[in-house]
């Protein structure tokens, strides 16, 4: 059973891709996760991005199943998005990311993700990777 402190854990766009394909650190990660009964979620931007595919309808029902809470982006995941974008050199293609940081940071969730490069700029801005 898990303590009510322990965090959620969003899945960025590649971690869910990923999760996906049998025997990958990344299902592996996540059946590890699940099977301990912690809470997984994905933002909306990240499930827009999944989404985008290409993907089956057989990938898009496992991926509802798996990460069926949505955490909706509001006013305070974008202006916390606005603040890593900044803070993270104001990268051009990178605010995607921001808001699945920001909105992870919003949450108090940490992130996991398959470009880990893509986010470990964050972190000294309160962003916590999942292990």
């Amino acid at each position: 059973m898990i303590s009510p402190r322990t965090p959620v854990v969003h899945l960025d766009t590649s971690f869910l891709i990923r999760a996906l394909v049998a025997g990958s650190e990344e299902s592996q990660k996540l059946r590890a996760w699940l099977r301990q009964r912690r809470p997984v979620a994905v933002s909306t931007v990240t499930w827009g991005e999944f989404l985008c595919g290409p993907l089956g309808e057989a990938d898009r029902a496992t991926a509802r199943r798996i990460a069926h809470t949505h955490v909706p982006v509001g006013t305070e995941e974008i202006t916390e998005a606005a603040r890593l974008f900044n803070h993270g050199g104001r990268r051009r293609g990178s605010f995607p990311d921001c808001v699945i940081a920001g909105t992870a940071i919003v949450s108090g969730a940490e992130l996991a993700t398959s470009n880990a490069g893509d986010f470990e700029r964050f972190v000294d801005a309160g962003l916590t990777l999942a292990a």
